[in-house]
């Protein structure tokens, strides 16, 4: 009951009233992205960040899962964008978990907030190993499991947040609205034993967990924030000053899967 009364109050105008799982919803956010400056640096640190993981040594195109509003391929020259539905400036409608690539065709595969959307992650990792040429890689940054996060997303968040469940699966809703953001932790920490067995195309490179303070401030593409973009590097230098308790303190985490 919390959780709904907040988002009720700080829901931002821009998306108040319209289906989360619309294509209307989605170019709503690629416009709260763009207006929001303090939300926008987010993206351009994130997307330097996926863009410093990509490899160099081999030669291939990379491929943007639920591209959404984001605007990453100013950051990559020649990403391939993609959504679920059909949006403009979209270069592909797929579904993640069937992808209509060639064997080995691509560099890497990149996303934000997409894999904890996944309604069978394992048909995607699956796919992604096909897809995806030896020393190529999947990048991603998701939500993560911390003590504050599991307050933030359990109580202030309007996606499911169940870092308990036993499956990988779920199924109820639609392509954006189902979820559990507790997911990529689930995966790579939870069960990185499990993810190693079944998985072992893929070596986890490296998990750098970050952002307990940024994106929440800046209300993401859903709620309201008045925070100033000459505002950001304040918060960054905080948050860079927590690094050795992100275990604790982190909301996010970026994910580095190499294909062998």
């Amino acid at each position: 009951m919390f959780k709904y009364l907040i988002k009720s109050i700080l829901i931002h105008p821009a998306v108040h009233n319209l289906d989360i799982d619309s294509p209307e919803a989605t170019i709503a956010h690629s416009c709260i992205i763009r207006k929001k400056s303090f939300l926008k640096k987010i993206y351009e640190k994130w997307y330097s960040s996926i863009s410093d993981s990509l490899p160099l040594n081999i030669y291939g195109p990379v491929i943007e899962i639920g591209s959404g509003g984001g605007f990453i391929n100013e950051i990559i020259p020649g990403l391939l964008s993609s959504e679920i539905f059909r949006i403009p400036g979209i270069d592909i409608v797929l579904d993640g978990a069937k992808l209509p690539l060639k064997n080995a065709s691509l560099r890497g595969i990149v996303m934000i907030d997409v894999f904890h959307h996944i309604p069978c992650v394992k048909h995607f990792l699956s796919e992604a190993a096909r897809c995806v040429m030896e020393g190529g890689v999947i990048v991603m940054i998701e939500p993560w499991y911390t003590t504050w996060s599991r307050f933030v997303y359990k109580y202030l968040h309007h996606e499911t947040f169940d870092s308990n469940s036993k499956d990988w699966d779920f199924q109820k809703g639609g392509p954006l609205s189902r979820s559990n953001s507790a997911l990529p932790w689930i995966v790579f920490e939870r069960d990185r034993e499990k993810f190693k067995q079944e998985f072992p195309e893929w070596k986890i490179q490296e998990i750098e967990l970050h952002a307990p303070f940024c994106y929440l401030l800046s209300g993401g593409v859903s709620f309201r924030s008045s925070m100033p973009g000459y505002l950001f590097n304040f918060w960054q230098r905080i948050e860079n000053a927590l690094n050795p308790w992100m275990h604790s303190w982190a909301m996010f985490g970026k994910v580095v899967l190499i294909r062998k």
